[in-house]
Order: C-alpha cells, then sequence, then structure tokens
C-alpha cells in the first residue's frame, strides 16, 4: 500500500487562520516539502474554487497553479489533483495543462479527473450547471478525448460535448490519468477503458468491494487487465499521540474548533466527511482491512497540518512503514 496526503490549500477553510495570503501559499508549500522529505508517494489537490461547508470569502488556491507551483518547490513526491473537475476545462486544454505540467514536475504528475458535483461554483464562474445525464456525458467524451491527445497524432473528434481538430498537444506527455468517482455504469467503464487509477471517496469496505467487482467485470468486457490498475480512497485522519486526549489534540490541530465541531467539519470543511480521530494502532487496522478489500493506494486528509507537521509526521513514523 503507498500513501499521499492533502496539503491545506483553503477549501476546508484549513488556512483562514493566516492573514496574509503569502504566509498562507507558503504553509501549503511547508506542508509539501515535508512530505516530499518523507515516506509519502504523493501530495494531492482539492480542484475546487470556493471553500466548505459553505462559501465563504476566504483564500482556494487554485488547483492546477498550485499544482504547477509545488512540482517545482519538491523534488521527489508524485503530486495530483483529486480530482480535476471535468467542467472547468476544455479536455483538449486539459491535455496540454496536464503534459505541461508533468514536464516541469520531470514525470511526477498524477493527473487526475472526474465530473463534478459542485453546482454553486459552477454558477458563480459561469459554467452552465447542466443535468448529471449530460455532465456524465461530456465526462465520457473528456475522458476519450484526453487519452487519445496524449496517445496519439492529429486526433478529429466530432462529439455531442466536444470537438477537435487536430489539436498538437506538444509536449507528448501520458501521465497516469486517476478517475475519481464510483459511478458504476458509466465511470468505472472509463477506468477500465483509460484509467490508470480510480479513486473511490469511502471508506467503507463493503462499498468498496462492490465497486471493485464492477470494476473488474468491465475489465473483463473491455478486455482490460485488471490488476494494472491502481485502486485508492481518500480517508480523513488525525492520528493521536500515544496518550493524548482528543479535546487537547483537536484545539492544537484547529483552535476555532471544539472536539465536536473538528470531527464533524473533517478539520474544516465537511462535504468530504468527517475526520477519524484515533490511535496509529488502530488507524493500521482500518487500512489493513481495506487492504484486505482491494485497495492498493490512501490519500489521506490530516486536520489542521498547516499549523503543525507533528500529526503528519507520526503518520509517516508510525504507519506507513507497516505497510511498506
Amino acid at each position: 500500500m503507498k500513501f499521499g496526503v492533502f496539503v491545506p490549500q483553503g477549501w476546508r477553510m484549513d488556512l483562514v487562520d493566516f492573514d496574509d495570503p503569502v504566509e498562507q501559499w507558503e504553509a501549503m508549500t511547508a506542508v509539501a516539502r515535508a512530505a516530499d522529505a518523507g515516506p509519502w508517494d504523493s501530495i494531492w489537490l482539492f480542484d475546487h474554487l470556493h471553500t466548505v461547508p459553505e462559501p465563504a470569502r476566504e483564500t482556494v488556491f487554485e488547483a492546477w497553479t498550485a499544482t504547477a507551483a509545488l512540482a517545482r518547490d519538491t523534488t521527489r513526491v508524485n503530486i495530483g489533483q483529486m480530482v480535476g473537475c471535468n467542467g472547468y476545462r476544455n479536455p483538449a486544454l486539459y491535455a496540454k495543462i496536464a503534459a505541461t505540467v508533468d514536464v516541469a514536475s520531470h514525470g511526477r504528475l498524477y493527473a487526475g479527473l472526474g465530473a463534478g458535483w459542485s453546482e454553486h461554483e459552477w454558477k458563480a464562474y459561469g459554467y452552465p450547471w447542466t443535468t448529471l445525464k449530460d455532465r456524465m456525458g461530456s465526462f465520457a467524451e473528456s475522458v476519450e478525448l484526453i487519452h487519445r491527445l496524449w496517445t496519439e497524432n492529429d486526433v478529429v473528434f466530432q462529439g455531442k460535448y466536444h470537438s477537435v481538430d487536430k489539436p498538437i498537444v506538444e509536449p507528448r506527455r501520458k501521465p497516469p490519468l486517476w478517475i475519481g468517482g464510483g459511478g458504476e455504469q458509466v465511470t468505472l467503464r472509463l477506468v477500465a477503458q483509460y484509467g490508470d487509477a480510480c479513486n473511490f471517496g469511502t471508506g467503507q469496505v463493503d462499498i468498496i468491494k462492490r465497486k471493485l467487482s464492477i470494476l473488474r467485470a468491465h475489465c473483463e468486457t473491455v478486455g482490460r487487465d485488471y490488476d494494472e490498475i491502481v485502486k485508492s480512497t481518500s480517508l480523513n485522519l488525525f492520528p493521536l499521540a500515544a496518550g493524548a486526549d482528543p479535546v487537547t489534540a483537536s484545539a492544537k490541530a484547529r483552535g476555532r474548533y471544539t472536539v465536536d465541531e473538528f470531527l464533524a467539519n473533517g478539520g474544516g470543511g465537511g462535504s468530504a466527511g468527517p475526520a477519524t480521530m484515533a490511535s496509529p494502532a488502530q488507524i493500521r487496522t482500518q487500512l489493513e482491512q481495506l487492504q484486505e478489500a482491494g485497495i492498493q493506494y490512501v490519500v489521506v486528509y490530516i486536520p489542521g497540518v498547516a499549523y503543525d507537521h507533528e500529526p503528519l509526521e507520526r503518520f509517516a513514523a508510525d504507519v506507513v512503514p507497516a505497510f511498506g
């Protein structure tokens, strides 16, 4: 099992105690560099434009700009988005952006893509909020197009949602494509056809087992080797020090919250699920169950890490080596 960690980007209100945007950026970069110096395989960003659980007039750094910059601020870790929102960028432009960043990172990019779900962001930035059917149709065409633009020359495509006429996507690169979501008929079929990795935003073993069985069936249908695809999930975890009091630990990580608010909000943002505060031993047990279910890669969000790297270091020292 390999591990990645989200850097504090502002989306979860996790940079609000820094007044200066430059300080906020440097706090994010400091976490990226700490991960780069540790056993982590990757760092990750969210592709969101406003905060959660409610839009607030607070910093949220744009995902691809930050990805490119962090590629130059680090030297070893891979860098990905969980996941890029299909509606925010034309797929041909996405292919060009990703190829450029992959070069800037010396081949360390994990290119994430999903259909997108944040209605208020789409409307606020002027993107048409269409039906789920149309968003998934656009996503399906985009995944196919991006794959072809990374692997073929002179691509001509005329779809219902997208079209291209021989765009020159140079530099020619094909970074690993991480497809986010668990839709059983469309998303998992796209993973089977084009994905290098998939990500499920749940830590529930029974759900993951079901999704992976469906992915395996799609692989058999399209003639894809199931074992070629990295199976990942994302978790919100806070590793407690031995004998630590959860109330004190949560206050240290995010002084703005009570322990109940801290856990319920995932450390500053609730839409991606609550945070689990547990000992490293308890976290290892949870991860062993996920590994048995078929998960090979875990991306963790650690609340409060912008202000205190100790939980990041504890996870790296007391959890990651057990799966090495």
